[in-house]
């Protein structure tokens, strides 16, 4: 640093923030300008907003959190992830740094020194300490909630504005975000419910990100570099090759100076697959290289390690499977003796007798290979074994769901999009400009790459300018998905009374974001009122009201205009129709201003006028929509909870709990008012483990859309008795939300039930996977979420649920369930 201002800039820093320039230094890396400003702005006492792309290091800000935390014997720090996963991942990080005593991990299944003084949970776990005022919230001063975008997540965003909204006001909070389109927004919400808070963003991604089109065996440029990088115009190349109609394919520059070269071009092997694709007279089909192929391709032009985004989890299997017939070896000897000692080392815990049946010694030969799956079907232990190898650069080539992308720190020198579509569920859609942002965020890793590569395959039908767009938009707004739940409710009355609640839920950032959007409309019906009043002025006539006399034209038109269109009606609706038709126009003509000389040029601005009112009143309606839309929704859930007896409502409006609803205040989920009933109602309490295992998977299983597990045959005995009484509840209670205009609940999903009593009695995992038909990491993900529901189960229930739900929990943790650490 040579520059006299620079350097004196720098020292006053130095004095002025000393705790950020003594963990700057310590750092492996110079910290850029907006981690520096975020750290400066935590040592300053306020909170921060930090909105950055995928793999800008938003965590060190974060980490500085921790560090301030540190530098006090009575203060604590919590972080907070949206997932499992990342909550183990932070968990081992933290470990490294400050040592295994003063890091905690909670994530619901899981409990290790939870009283320490930096503690690593899900968002979830956070809520639930908030609502139940417990005693470790004592000395904590900073809260991390990375990826706080998620709070968009239509299942589980509401949890995170509880927490924004709950915490103790001295609790300074750190909010990571990747880059979003109203990020200044969502800061002044977070300004208005937490205080002080600074909004940081940065646009800037450490290791900029090259644009390719992989064309045959060409990498072409995504976008012309001619053009300079504030046009961004799209390779004109690309474009021609799109609008090409002749039979050969061979005329573009690349290929002409590839065949030209003399070298082997995999463009000319002959197509693997079977039948060669058909190929119209006047289009070239452009073939698209075999996967171990442009992984060949990628290892030439040094561009490995990579990871190719494959949007189903049987697609990245089979990639796997074609590196592996294909003879690929991207691995030294060296390479693999380490490969294997550390598969070895991880998967030590794992039962013998359950290896062969999760392909452990494929799985690990493909491994030594340097090529691997990672998808939510994958055992979490594997998973977790990928992840490792895969940062060591061991593993070469990671064939992916976009799960992947969800934050796990995975960094690849390429990433490789085959599609840009996928399928929801219901139909094959588009990814988004935020997907692509953040599948394309994983290319580059920081201090050794350059650059990152982002490589699209061609496929028939690909548009460049659409690709363009996808790549140019980086950002996209963050939208909250914050609806009242039952279980909220009744702890937001326990704690403040039913008024307070209703202020505090409408303090909520989806509160907030329909206020802004009503201040827009109400400028826009101000603005529209006053071109009103014009054309009212315009059509005044000297005869008489002029409103009046258009209001009868119009409405006698709209009735002329349904009696021709309704030729259908009965003789009786047409001749009440004809009976009011004549009525109106004897009102029309006997109205002073019919025999006005001007009365059509009134007329034209008349319908002007009502045009517009028309449009007004359309925007009044959605102003009336959208305030209080949040405590309107939680009236409603009240309503339900007081028709159920869980809150008594007094005739002041006075609102307390009754028992019942003191044990709602522990039951958490998406079924907490249904399971609230069933134990009411003593629905299970004929139960043994296993049954009750069971039924509390079919509450927290979620089905996939071709799923018919419902056709499966199901345990036997007091199961099914219990089953259709808790399906029977479901339905009146269901009936019951729909009268209160609540959108009510999926039905209880049977389709995994009895592989889950099977498990619980002690079966093979051979046969638990045949029965449950599904894939290992699945499976261990219901058991990890039924074993949650036991958890709450033997707290809040009464004997004899509480203590069979203790001997279910044990039961299903088992296994690989018991090893899997997600």
């Amino acid at each position: 640093m040579t520059d006299p201002a620079a350097r004196y800039a720098a020292a006053e820093a130095s004095r002025s923030h000393p705790l950020t320039a003594e963990f700057a230094a310590a750092q492996s890396f110079a910290l850029d300008p907006f981690q520096l400003e975020g750290c400066r702005t935590l040592e300053d006492g306020r909170s921060v907003l930090v909105a950055a792309p995928t793999g800008a290091g938003k965590t060190i800000v974060g980490e500085f959190a921790i560090h301030l935390a540190m530098q006090h014997s009575d203060q604590k720090a919590f972080y907070t992830t949206p997932m499992k996963a990342l909550s183990n991942q932070k968990f081992r990080e933290l470990q490294q740094v400050y040592g295994e005593d003063a890091v905690g991990l909670l994530t619901g299944d899981t409990n290790i020194n939870g009283n320490a003084r930096i503690v690593v949970m899900t968002t979830e776990v956070l809520r639930n300490m908030l609502y139940a005022d417990s005693p470790a919230l004592r000395g904590l001063r900073f809260v991390v909630m990375d990826e706080v975008h998620y709070l968009a997540d239509r299942f589980r965003g509401a949890v995170w504005e509880e927490v924004i909204i709950h915490l103790p006001p001295a609790v300074r909070l750190v909010s990571l975000s990747a880059t979003v389109s109203n990020a200044e927004e969502f800061g002044d919400w977070l300004d208005t419910v937490r205080g002080d808070t600074e909004v940081i963003v940065s646009e800037t991604r450490p290791v900029p990100l090259e644009q390719h089109v992989l064309v045959r065996g060409d990498l072409l440029p995504l976008f012309d570099d001619r053009a300079g990088i504030a046009t961004a115009q799209v390779n004109q190349e690309l474009m021609r090759i799109r609008s090409f109609k002749g039979p050969n394919f061979e005329n573009n520059r690349r290929a002409q100076q590839s065949r030209s070269s003399g070298h082997d071009d995999p463009r000319r092997r002959p197509h693997k697959g079977g039948k060669r694709p058909v190929r119209s007279a006047n289009v070239q089909r452009i073939e698209r290289l075999d996967r171990p192929e442009v992984v060949e391709l990628l290892g030439r032009a040094n561009l490995l390690p990579a990871i190719f985004f494959i949007f189903s989890r049987v697609g990245c299997d089979q990639a796997v499977q074609q590196v592996r017939r294909f003879g690929l070896r991207l691995t030294t000897p060296a390479e693999r003796s380490e490969i294997r000692a550390i598969v070895e080392e991880r998967t030590r815990a794992l039962p013998d007798e359950d290896l062969a049946v999760l392909g452990f010694w494929e799985w690990r030969e493909n491994l030594e290979r340097g090529a691997a799956a990672h998808h939510a079907g994958l055992l979490p232990a594997f998973k977790e074994v990928v992840e490792e190898l895969f940062r060591r650069k061991l593993v070469k080539v990671v064939f992916a769901t976009e799960t992947l992308a969800l934050g796990i720190n995975m960094p690849a020198r390429t990433v490789v999009l085959e599609k840009l579509e996928k399928f929801n569920g219901e139909a094959r859609v588009a990814i988004t400009s935020g997907e692509y942002t953040q599948l394309t965020g994983r290319a580059g890793r920081r201090g050794i790459d350059v650059e990152g590569h982002a490589v699209i395959q061609w496929t028939e039908g690909l548009d460049p300018q659409a690709v363009a767009a996808l790549a140019s938009r980086r950002t996209y707004p963050l939208n909250s998905s914050f609806r009242p739940t039952y279980n909220m409710a009744v702890n937001l009355i326990d704690q403040f009374g039913r008024a307070r609640a209703r202020e505090i839920l409408e303090s909520s950032f989806a509160q907030f974001q329909a206020d802004r959007a009503v201040v827009g409309l109400a400028r826009e019906v101000k603005d529209q009122e006053a071109s009103l009043q014009g054309y009212r002025e315009a059509m005044t006539c000297d005869r008489g009201d002029f409103v009046e006399y258009g209001s009868i034209r119009r409405e006698l038109a709209d009735l002329e205009k349904l009696n021709r269109k309704d030729a259908n009606a009965s003789r009786a609706t047409r001749d009440a129709r004809q009976k009011q038709i004549a009525s109106l126009r004897k009102r029309m003509q006997r109205h002073p201003c019919h025999e006005c000389p001007d009365r059509e040029h009134h007329a034209r601005w008349a319908e002007r006028y009502f045009r517009l009112k028309r449009t007004i009143d359309g925007l009044r309606r959605q102003i009336e929509t959208r305030t209080g839309t949040v405590a309107r929704i939680f009236d409603r859930v009240v309503d339900v909870l007081a028709a159920l007896d869980y809150v008594r409502v007094e005739a002041d409006g006075a609102t307390t709990l009754t028992p019942a609803g003191r044990t709602m205040r522990r039951i958490y989920g998406e079924r907490d008012l249904l399971v609230a009933e069933a134990l009411r109602l003593k629905l299970w309490d004929g139960l043994d483990a296993a049954s009750l295992a069971a039924l509390a998977c079919a509450l927290v299983y979620e089905p996939r859309r071709d799923d018919a597990g419902g056709e499966r045959r199901l345990p036997r005995g007091a199961f099914r008795d219990a089953l259709a009484a808790t399906y029977d509840l479901w339905q009146r209670l269901d009936d019951l939300e729909r009268d209160h205009r609540l959108p009510g609940s999926e039905p209880p999903a049977v389709g995994l039930c009895q592989a889950m009593h099977s498990w619980a009695r002690g079966a093979l995992l051979d046969r638990v996977l045949d029965e449950a038909d599904m894939a290992a990491g699945d499976f261990v993900r219901w058991a990890k979420q039924t074993i949650d529901l036991l958890d709450q189960l033997s707290i809040v229930a009464d004997a004899p649920v509480a203590a069979t739900a203790r001997t279910a929990l044990e039961n299903v943790r088992r296994g690989i369930v018991s090893y899997a650490s997600v």
